[in-house]
C-alpha cells in the first residue's frame, strides 16, 4: 500500500505489501466528539456501481478487506440497513486479539455492537447476528413498530432502540441516539438507502470510499440514493492511499477534522 494524500511516509508493510494493521488504525484515527462522529464505509466500480449481482464483495480486494476490518475495530457500533442484513448475510462483528487492548484502553467493548435499523423488524432473529454477538446486536426502530416483532426482537436478545415517532426510523435521531448509549464512534456500512437518508440529515461526517478498479454494469446504484439535496453537501480529502489499482479515500464534511481519542489510533 502506498499513501498519496498527505505526503507519502514510511509504512510497516506486511510480506504481501501490506500495511500492518496498526499503520491502517493510524491513518484512520477515529473522532470522538461528545456528539458523535458518523463515519461511513462504501465501495464503489468505475462505474459508479455499488454492488454486483447484490453483494459488495465481488467489488472489494485484499487491502479493502483489511481496511473494513479495521475501520470495524476502531468503531462502537456498526450501523447497518435492514436491506444490507439480509443481502450480505450479515453476522456479528468479530472480537480480535490486536486490538483488545486498544479497544480496553478506550473503555469499548471487546467487539463493536451491530446495529441494525428497520422500521418493520423483518428479520431473521434466529441467525447469528442475534443469537450468538459479542456485543448485544442494537434494533433502531420506530415508536410504532410491530409489537410482536418488537417482543421477538427483545426476547431473542436484542436491545431496541427508539429512533423514530412513527413506523420508520428518522435518520436525524440515529447519531444521537447511539451517542446517548455511549457509542460515539459510528460506522456506517450502507446500504445505499440508509447512507442518503443519513446524508440529507446531515449526520454524515466523514466517507471512507473504496474506488474499485473493476466494472460492473448491470442495474446497480449509487452508495448513496434519495431524493436530490437543495445544495451538495461539500466533503474535502484528508487521506488517499493505493493499493493494487484500488484507491481509498477518506473525506470530511466541511473539511474538518477535530481531534481524535489518542487510545483509538494504535493496536
Amino acid at each position: 500500500m502506498r499513501r498519496l494524500i498527505p505526503a507519502p511516509e514510511p509504512a510497516a508493510e506486511s510480506d504481501e505489501g501490506l500495511w500492518e494493521l496498526s499503520e491502517i488504525a493510524r491513518a484512520y484515527t477515529h473522532p470522538t466528539p461528545p456528539e458523535g462522529w458518523l463515519r461511513a464505509n462504501m465501495v464503489a466500480s468505475l462505474d459508479g456501481a455499488v454492488h454486483h449481482q447484490g453483494r459488495s464483495q465481488p467489488l472489494s480486494g485484499e487491502a479493502d478487506m483489511r481496511i473494513f476490518g479495521v475501520l470495524r475495530q476502531l468503531a462502537d457500533v456498526v450501523l447497518v440497513g435492514a436491506q444490507t442484513v439480509r443481502a450480505e448475510g450479515y453476522r456479528p462483528a468479530r472480537r480480535r486479539e490486536e486490538f483488545a487492548a486498544a479497544r480496553e484502553a478506550a473503555g469499548q467493548s471487546p467487539a463493536p455492537a451491530v446495529a441494525v435499523v428497520s422500521g418493520s423488524l423483518d428479520l431473521d432473529l434466529d441467525a447469528p447476528l442475534f443469537t450468538a454477538p459479542h456485543t448485544p446486536t442494537l434494533l433502531l426502530t420506530g415508536a410504532e413498530a410491530p409489537a410482536d416483532r418488537l417482543r421477538a426482537a427483545r426476547a431473542a436478545g436484542a436491545v431496541v432502540v427508539t429512533a423514530g415517532d412513527g413506523v420508520r426510523v428518522d435518520a436525524a435521531r440515529i447519531k444521537p441516539e447511539l451517542a446517548r448509549l455511549g457509542h460515539r464512534r459510528v460506522l456506517c456500512e450502507g446500504g445505499p438507502r440508509l447512507l442518503g437518508e443519513l446524508a440529507a440529515a446531515e449526520s454524515v461526517d466523514e466517507l471512507c470510499l473504496t474506488l474499485s478498479p473493476r466494472l460492473a454494469l448491470g442495474d446497480a446504484g449509487r452508495i448513496a440514493a434519495g431524493p436530490a439535496l437543495t445544495a451538495p453537501t461539500d466533503f474535502a480529502p484528508v487521506s488517499l492511499l493505493e493499493h493494487d489499482g484500488f484507491l481509498f479515500t477518506r473525506h470530511v464534511r466541511g473539511g474538518v477534522l477535530p481531534g481524535a481519542a489518542e487510545e483509538t489510533g494504535t493496536v
